[in-house]
């Protein structure tokens, strides 16, 4: 009972100064929208860019030729390396010993397409793959058929399809079977991948398409880099297929015993690990200056409160001569700050995840919801009402009876 009479008088109190009250508030609010609004757009950042990082399929790692993300100096120090050939692919394809599948693949983009009605823009990515290539980078084909051996082998002339391509190169007609255009090539569309997203809500595997990766090194020069998934057969055997995998092709390119690689390894997990490194200090800096907002709005509440001591001091002393004991007065005067802080908080949280997620559809990603950092943002404004209610609150609580019924 103590405790709702102490609510309900801090209550009146904070409602009784509206001004003050308001622009109180409005200290805490912005420190936790500052916080909440960064946290989730980044979290929205951060969700995308891990589902369509996450291509590999499961215990799938890929050798390349340069890493993922290169910082700066890293393209000066590594550009002399040699490319990953189809030769050194097969290599690995035929010793080793903890794969289950090896596949090959290699890029080119910035390609026109063209169907009987409709072309693309100049921004479409090729990719040579052979058979296990399409599997191991999770390719799934959702209709019509993948590529099989004999493609390969006799460098035919067909393509599977991103969903997002196939639709707009035949908005209205079934595409399988027909005829495609790249520059002066003509392929056979033999099928279409299942859609599935890219990173920053571009179109990825969706607005690309495949050939046999002999077919594309014939079409678009065989002195360029490929690229080399294995899929170890068990997550068991995983680390010692890197292992394996990073012998052979040491040995096949004849790199030095003590010397570096001469080629890169990277898993799902480890460029989502690389990324979240990059973004590690952007989280920091964003969350140090919203610390700083979040002691200057509590230095507010503190001063605040001192004055509705101060303003107060004449209550204090009536409810203290008719019974109140200093556990009345500290209550009252703490929740009080708590309210502050917290409905501002509120505030915060709120307009927070709205303007976070209005930045994420501006970027193109799926909105989502901090429930974390929510958490933390009411436990944060706690601990400033509590940490910066409690000097004024006390001293509110110490007052002397006598001395605050003679205040004037």
């Amino acid at each position: 009972m103590e405790i709702k009479e102490s609510f309900i008088m801090a209550v009146n109190a904070v409602r009784s100064n509206k001004l003050r009250s308001v622009l109180t508030l409005l200290g805490i609010a912005v420190g936790v929208f500052s916080v909440i609004s960064v946290m989730t757009a980044m979290n929205a950042l951060q969700y995308s860019i891990e589902n369509g990082m996450a291509q590999l399929g499961a215990n799938t790692f890929q050798v390349q030729k340069f890493p993922t993300i290169m910082g700066p100096g890293v393209w000066e120090k590594l550009r002399n390396r040699k490319n990953i050939t189809i030769e050194e692919g097969e290599i690995v394809r035929e010793k080793s010993q903890l794969a289950a599948r090896v596949g090959l693949e290699s890029f080119t983009g910035g390609k026109v397409v063209k169907s009987a009605k409709y072309q693309t823009n100049p921004n479409v990515s090729i990719m040579g793959e052979d058979v296990d290539g399409l599997v191991t980078n999770d390719y799934i084909v959702e209709f019509g058929r993948g590529f099989n051996e004999s493609d390969i082998q006799l460098n035919r002339k067909v393509a599977i399809l991103g969903k997002k391509l196939a639709q707009k190169l035949f908005p209205y007609s079934n595409p399988i079977d027909q005829e495609i255009r790249i520059e002066a090539a003509v392929f056979t569309v033999v099928g279409v991948f299942e859609e599935k997203g890219g990173i920053f809500g571009g179109g990825g595997i969706d607005e690309s398409m495949a050939i046999p990766i002999t077919t594309f090194m014939e079409k678009f020069g065989k002195e360029r880099s490929i690229n080399i998934m294995v899929q170890a057969k068990n997550r068991e055997s995983y680390q010692d297929c890197i292992e394996e995998v990073t012998s052979i092709l040491r040995t096949a390119r004849k790199v030095p015993p003590g010397a570096e690689n001469d080629f890169e390894i990277f898993s799902n997990e480890s460029l989502i690990r690389e990324f979240n490194d990059l973004t590690k200090y952007v989280r920091l800096g964003v969350t140090g200056i919203s610390f700083i907002a979040l002691i200057a709005a509590g230095i507010g509440i503190m001063n605040i409160m001192l004055i509705s001591v101060t303003e107060r001091t004449r209550e204090i002393g009536i409810r203290k001569s008719i019974g109140a004991r200093k556990s009345n007065i500290l209550s009252q005067f703490l929740l009080e700050a708590v309210i502050l802080s917290e409905f501002g908080g509120l505030i915060g949280i709120i307009l927070g995840v709205i303007v976070g997620n209005i930045l994420a559809t501006f970027m193109k990603i799926p909105g989502i919801i901090p429930i974390d950092w929510v958490i933390i943002g009411v436990v944060i404004c706690s601990v400033v009402g509590i940490g910066f209610g409690v000097y004024p609150a006390w001293k509110a609580a110490n007052l002397d009876p006598i001395e605050s019924l003679r205040y004037e």
